[in-house]
Parts: C-alpha cells; sequence; structure tokens
C-alpha cells in the first residue's frame, strides 16, 4: 500500500464509520467488484477480518489474493470533493444502501443530503453468447441525482492504478492514452511481458484498459497519484496530460484518470460509464492432441484487434445490461422457488465467483474453457474442482460443460498420460496446462473416474448430445474398469477433500464409484452397447446392495452413513449422492435419501453441518449438494445455516467453499 494512502487512513475511516447501510440480499464477506476471469478479479472486503464492514469509500479494492489493485472515485459537489471508492484521501460520502444479484453489485451513496449516487459493478455473465463471454471486461456505471430538489454542481472521477498490470510492485510499467469510436481509454501493461506468467497470481503479460466516453465534459490524465487525484480535488477537472515518465509500480504510484463534468444536476438522473478489462492475445499454453502449443483467447475469433473488442464493449453497455438482468432475474427466480431467499444469498453470490476462474479459449472451429483452480494451487481444469461447478453450467449452457472437460479428453486421447484412470488436472500451475506425461499428477483415481463418467453423461444428457459419449466411450470404459476393481472396497487414497488426509474405504467415496458405474450403463444403453449397459448396472446394483450393510450404521440413533466401513461413530456429508438424483439413476435406495435427511439436523453446529467427524469445518458446496437432495425442511436448515455464515462471517476474503462451523472463520 502506498505510503500517501496510509497517512490518510485514519481520517477517512472515522469519516465512514459513521455511515449505516442496508445489505440485499445479505452481507456478504467479500463483494464481487470487477469479477470475470482468474486475471480480472477485483473484490471489496467486507468482514471484520480485513474489512471496514461493507463500505466501498475508505477502503481500496484488493485482487482475490487481497493485493491493493489502487482503484478510486471522487465526487466534486458544489465545489466540495468526497470520495465513494477507495482511499485516496477526501471526506468519504455517506453510504445507505448495498445490493448484488448475480452480475451486479450496486451501492448506493448519499452525499451530505444533496446528490444521491448509483454505483453499480457489472461483470456481464452470457453463457449462451460466447462473442460477449469471452471478452475480459467489467462495467463499471455512476449515477447521479439531485436529493433535495435544487440543482447541483457536479464532477465524477475514478481511475485505476498500475497495480493492476503485475503482482510485482517493483516492476516497469508502461501507458498509452487514445480514442476509438468515440471511446476515450487509458492502456496500461508491464513493459516487459511475461508471457504465461504470474507474480502473486496476477497476470504478467496482456493490456489493461481503462476506458470511458470520449464526450464534451471529459477529461483525463496521467501521474503520480496525489497529483491526479488532486488535481481533481482542487479543480473538479484534468488536465488532459500523460506523465511519459514509465516507471516502476511502486515509484511515484503512477494512476489513469478520468473526470466527467455533469452539470447542474438535478432530481433527473445523469451518469457516466466506465469500462475496465485485459487483452490477451493468447490464453494459456496447452498440450493437446499435438505438440505443447499457445491458445488464443477466444475474443480474437469475434473481433480484428483490441481496439474493436474494447469499442464493443464499451458501447454494448445497453445491451449488455438487458442480458445480464435476464440472467439475474432467472437466477432469482428459479433460486426463490426452490430455496427461498435464503438460497437466493448463496447462488446469486457465487454466480460470478463460478464464471470469474474462466477464461474462454481457442477458435470458433476448436474452442476450450479453461479453469483455475483459486487460492488453493493454481491448478487447470481440475477435474473435482470443475465437479461442484458443473451444475452452474448445466443450468446456464451445458457446452460449458463439454468446453471443460474437453482439454482433459483431447490431452489422454492422444496418449499423452500413462496411468489407467482419469487425470487430476491439465496442467499444476494456471495457464500452463502442460498435461502430466509423466503421471505424477495429485493421485485421486476413484474421484477422478467418477467425477469424468457422471459429468459426461450429466452433459450429454441436457444438450442430447450421444455423439459425445460415442466420441469418447473407449476412454470411459477405461475409468468405468477402474471404478469396478476399485469402487467397492475404496483403496487407502484421498478424495476431493484432500485436505482431510487419505483414508481407506471411504463411504461417500464408494458411493461416487458406484453411481460412476451405473451412470456408463446409460452411457452404454445411449451408445448402443447393450451387452456393458447390462453389465455395469447388474454390477453397480450388486456393489449399491452390499454398500448398505457396509456404509451404514445400523445401530445408530438416528442411522446414517458412516464416514468409512466399519466406524459406527463416525458420520459425513453424503454429497456424493447428489448425482444419483441429478442423472436420475434410481440408483440408490430412497430410503438412504431420507435416512441422511433425517440424520443431518441432528448434527448441525451454528453455521452448518461439519465436513465429517474429524472437524468441525465443512464445506459450501458439499453441504449444496447435500441440500439439494433433502427433505424440504432439512434443505431449508442447510441454506438457512449457510445464509447466516454469508452475514455473520469475520471473513473477509470471497465466498469460500471451507469454513469453520462453529466460529465462522
Amino acid at each position: 500500500m502506498q505510503l500517501s494512502r496510509l497517512s490518510l487512513l485514519v481520517v477517512s475511516f472515522i469519516a465512514s464509520v459513521g455511515a449505516q447501510s442496508t445489505f440485499t440480499p445479505a452481507r456478504p464477506p467479500a463483494a464481487p467488484l470487477a469479477v470475470k476471469s482468474p486475471y480480472l478479479s477485483t473484490w471489496l472486503e467486507f468482514g471484520s477480518d480485513g474489512g471496514d464492514g461493507g463500505y466501498l469509500a475508505g477502503e481500496w479494492p484488493v485482487f482475490w489474493q487481497n493485493q491493493v489493485t489502487g482503484w478510486a472515485g471522487m465526487v466534486r459537489v458544489d465545489g466540495h470533493t468526497y470520495t465513494w471508492m477507495g482511499l485516496p484521501g477526501t471526506t468519504t460520502v455517506n453510504q445507505t444502501g448495498f445490493e448484488y444479484t448475480s452480475t451486479k453489485t450496486i451501492f448506493t451513496m448519499n452525499v451530505l443530503d444533496k446528490v444521491e449516487m448509483n454505483i453499480t459493478f457489472m461483470s456481464p455473465i452470457t453463457p449462451t453468447d460466447l462473442r460477449r463471454q469471452s471478452l475480459v471486461f467489467s462495467y463499471l456505471n455512476v449515477e447521479v441525482s439531485s436529493l433535495d430538489g435544487s440543482e447541483h454542481d457536479v464532477q465524477v472521477y475514478a481511475d485505476i492504478s498500475a497495480e493492476w498490470v503485475s503482482g510485482d510492485r517493483s516492476t516497469t510499467a508502461q501507458w498509452d492514452y487514445g480514442t476509438t469510436d468515440n471511446v476515450a481509454y487509458h492502456k496500461v501493461y508491464r513493459q516487459t511481458q511475461l508471457a504465461f506468467s504470474e507474480v502473486n497470481q496476477q497476470s504478467e503479460w496482456g493490456y489493461w484498459y481503462w476506458a470511458t466516453d470520449a464526450t464534451d465534459g471529459m477529461s483525463y490524465q496521467s501521474g503520480q497519484d496525489v497529483v491526479v487525484r488532486g488535481q481533481f480535488s482542487s479543480n473538479g477537472s484534468l488536465d488532459d496530460t500523460s506523465d511519459t515518465n514509465f516507471r516502476a509500480i511502486n515509484d511515484n504510484w503512477p494512476v489513469f484518470g478520468f473526470s466527467y463534468d455533469m452539470g447542474a444536476v438535478d432530481d433527473t438522473p445523469v451518469s457516466v460509464l466506465f469500462s475496465l478489462g485485459l487483452t490477451q492475445d493468447e490464453a494459456v499454453q496447452f498440450q493437446g492432441a499435438s505438440t505443447y502449443a499457445p491458445v488464443p483467447s477466444l475474443w480474437k475469433s469475434y473481433f480484428d484487434s483490441e481496439l474493436d473488442a474494447l469499442s464493443f464493449f464499451h458501447n454494448d453497455y445497453e445491451d449488455s445490461s438487458t442480458i445480464s438482468g435476464s440472467f439475474d432475474s432467472q437466477v432469482a427466480k428459479d433460486s426463490l422457488a426452490i430455496g427461498g431467499d435464503d438460497y437466493l444469498v448463496l447462488t446469486s453470490l457465487s454466480a460470478r465467483q463460478a464464471f470469474g476462474a474462466t477464461q474462454l479459449a481457442g477458435t470458433e472451429d476448436k474452442m476450450y474453457l479453461f479453469l483455475k483452480e483459486i487460492s488453493s494451487d493454481g491448478n487447470m481444469n481440475t477435474v473435482d474442482i470443475i465437479f461442484p461447478a458443473y451444475p452452474i453450467f448445466l443450468y446456464s449452457n451445458p457446452e460449458l460443460l463439454k468446453l471443460v472437460m474437453e482439454p482433459l479428453y483431447e490431452n489422454q486421447e492422444a496418449g499423452k498420460y500413462p496411468n489407467s484412470y482419469a487425470m487430476h488436472d491439465m496442467g499444476s500451475s494456471y495457464p500452463n496446462a502442460t498435461g502430466h506425461s509423466d503421471g505424477n499428477d495429485e493421485m485421486m483415481p476413484l474421484e477422478e473416474c467418477g467425477n469424468m463418467v457422471i459429468m459426461t453423461l450429466a452433459y450429454a444428457l441436457k444438450a442430447s448430445d450421444a455423439d459425445y459419449l460415442n466420441t469418447h466411450y473407449n476412454l470411459l470404459k477405461k475409468w468405468t474398469t477402474y471404478l469396478v476393481d476399485d469402487a467397492l472396497y475404496p483403496a487407502n487414497q484421498i478424495s476431493t477433500d484432500d485436505f482431510a488426509g487419505s483414508l481407506a474405504n471411504q463411504t461417500n467415496l464408494a458411493l461416487k464409484g458406484m453411481i460412476g458405474i451405473q451412470a456408463m450403463s446409460v452411457i452404454a444403453n445411449l451408445t448402443g452397447h447393450s451387452d456393458d449397459a447390462a453389465n455395469y448396472s447388474s454390477i453397480a446394483h450388486d456393489y449399491i446392495s452390499k454398500w448398505q450393510t457396509l456404509a451404514i450404521a445400523q445401530n445408530a440413533n438416528p442411522p446414517h452413513t458412516t464416514l468409512s466401513y466399519g466406524d459406527d461413530n463416525s458420520h459425513g456429508l453424503l454429497y456424493n449422492l447428489y448425482a444419483d438424483a441429478q442423472l436420475g439413476l434410481g440408483l440408490v435406495p430412497d430410503s438412504v435419501y431420507q435416512m441422511q435427511s433425517n440424520f443431518y439436523p441432528t448434527v448441525a453446529n451454528k453455521y452448518g453441518v461439519p465436513l465429517d467427524t474429524r472437524h468441525t469445518y465443512t464445506k459450501s458446496d458439499w453441504q449444496c449438494f447435500s441440500a439439494a437432495i433433502a427433505s424440504t425442511d432439512t434443505r431449508a436448515t442447510f441454506f438457512k445455516d449457510l445464509a447466516t455464515w454469508v452475514n455473520e462471517t469475520p471473513t473477509s476474503r470471497p465466498l469460500t467453499d471451507l469454513y469453520d462451523t462453529i466460529t465462522g472463520k
């Protein structure tokens, strides 16, 4: 954090703590501001463990890993300057409201009862429009109107810092200013590009664009933070100059500002639009069917240049808002119908985050969706990370599930992976999808074989694409052979919950394998392999019959499944049961569903049901999987506890899947 910022912290904090804001539908641990990809991912921390309780003014937005991105906003009303975003040093406005939807985060501000500001951050989600979805850009719209019936002289300012362009604050940044199609932009980038490299999880290649409308009343300036911001604070405008001293990010902290003179503002709202995005000609490196090679960003297939992409995005705000608004409305309608307000807290908060882990790449003829395992080890297209995401892909566009599995299939079917089971991930470190030709990926064989078979069938059923099953039948059959060998009595191995350690005869893991075998029976039927279908179905039903004896603590009160066979004093979330219901397999008896549904409330803590008896922590994704197949009352309990956690957790990072059910941390 800049020294000039530190000196202003106390004053701005005191100015902001008196503000009272409503939070709808919840007060999340962190609010998504610009969240569209693993690299365009900036948040406002809310939780007490690092955040200020949910106020945009007086706190710096941060990258998902917590480093400051230096995004600032100020407003000048009747000659007096106030801060509405970040910590640039003026008196903060009074925030009166906060709301989030699946694509938008909206703050309402009151400036001395004279002017109201509605500040909307929108990261579009257009899952069936891949041209729009391929653009790694986000909007910021600032709307101002009079509150007291009088006209007020208003100017609005916003900037970004060079901190966006690299995780190494000592590296040299470079920048340009220009206009295209009535769009004014600052282009900021790392002077020495390091393709396919990260520092502190931030991208070290590509070009950042910060843009607004090139209209009368707009002015721009680049330079030292205190100089540029001071120019606006004193004069209400910038001087239309560019600093030509390219330098280290932390050397007099270069920022890139726009100011907009709104003139005399009455009760008719006036707005100014900003766009922020990253362009990278090549998105990832990929070891596919051929040689290890760069893969272009998908937006390159639709636009001739970066400026064409920028111009389209910025001028597309109205249409993009309509499309994103439809997505918001559909998620809200469906969530309320299934789980009420508590469920909407979860779905609408997680949507941008799920898509924000992805990047569309390739060409129109050969597309891929690459996914980063964020905040753990940065693996690419990790199969057991795709698995908790597959419901949102099925819901929004099943083609996306196909595209995220495609790199895994291509690599393994080309003979680039030597093991008999499914590969864990496409590469150890995003954005390098190098595969694992030595077979030394994280060993999670039963987990990943089951996941791949289940998700492949899920896609094919939703998309009515039996050809996809035919294409991959041989590899699916190979993985199912592993399931047949290992599912009934799983070896001592890890599951997707690898942090909990390895364990033999895991009840939940065995269930995934059995469901995978039954899923393969359906695949075989759909592809005309009737003998295989009968064989796999017979095996799966035999296994599930034996599993009920091995896995259920029959003498427990109430009865429940165990964490591992024979340990009747143990229990865990039986979240893998979800796939049986989602695929409509009918493999597991209804009595098991009802038994688990009755059991979960008896072991719930304040913030949810623990993952298993070894710890008090839980996983939010697996609780939702368990809730989806529970009775109405138990489902409501799961969602209520999760929504309570969202509102109360001291955590200040983006929505986590792993937290403690007692402390909420």
